[in-house]
């Protein structure tokens, strides 16, 4: 197993940072790195926003769910889908672009290609010894966080990822059977296997939770999955997005 590999497979989000920036270099490392990424037909249809004010770090912090480790942190990055700069190649071009730029199809451009380049900004950042946490609380307000941020048209937000110097580690969180996950030459419709690998799964969860709090907690994943998808959260999304002159087609 190489170093990569090894890498990869150690990730666990951490959500306590020492009180430490990160270096001007490790940043822009970070951010060559996150452009190194794939990128549908050369779109690069991603922004990636720094944040350093505390007050804006503070206020996303808020808007995140209170969450500390979002204001303390080496850096705060805001990975945007971004259809924006595409809007100003209309212009450039004499060309009428607002169709394709409303279009399902190019919304979910922006979407990987932010996702694909946060991914390796998260590699990237690890493989320095820093740890990093994604933020998808921002989306609980993004029209407070497109105020705080400045943000034109045609560009969402997406999700936060908080880097650092890690000042508690976690136990590394049990993933699905990887059976569950992947499928050979087709989806594999079997129900009842699906079932009864969920409820493997489920004990090795409630033993993570068991063993992390002492006793506290016993979630099953199951559980948690229901519990979180029976609450209705973020519903203004589909206005929010249109409003923004994406996703309209």
């Amino acid at each position: 197993m190489n170093e990569v590999i090894e890498r990869i497979l150690n990730h666990r989000s951490i959500r306590s940072f020492e009180d430490k920036p990160l270096t001007e270099e490790q940043i822009l490392t970070i951010i060559e790195c996150a452009q190194a990424a794939s990128t549908s037909s050369f779109m690069q249809a991603y922004t990636i926003i720094g944040v350093t004010e505390p007050k804006k770090k503070a206020a996303l912090a808020q808007i995140a769910g209170s969450q500390e480790y979002v204001e303390k942190n080496g850096h705060l990055l805001v990975f945007c889908a971004d259809l924006h700069r595409h809007d100003v190649i209309s212009d450039m071009e004499n060309k009428d672009l607002s169709e394709p730029l409303e279009s399902t199809e190019k919304f979910m451009v922006a979407c990987i290609d932010a996702a694909l380049a946060a991914q390796n900004a998260a590699l990237a950042a690890e493989s320095m010894g820093l740890g990093i946490c994604y933020i998808g609380g921002i989306r609980n307000n993004l029209p407070a966080v497109a105020d705080i941020l400045n943000i034109p048209s045609r560009v969402i937000p997406l999700f936060g990822l908080t880097v650092g110097y890690p000042s508690n580690i976690t136990d590394k969180k049990p993933r699905l059977p990887l059976s569950n996950v992947y499928h050979l030459n087709g989806y594999q419709q079997k129900t009842d296997v699906f079932s009864d690998e969920l409820k493997e799964y489920n004990d090795s969860i409630s033993r993570y939770y068991l063993e992390r709090t002492d006793g506290t907690r016993s979630d099953t994943w199951t559980g948690q999955m229901a519990g979180m998808l029976e609450k209705k959260s973020r519903m203004y999304m589909k206005g929010f997005v249109e409003q923004q002159g994406l996703n309209k087609r």
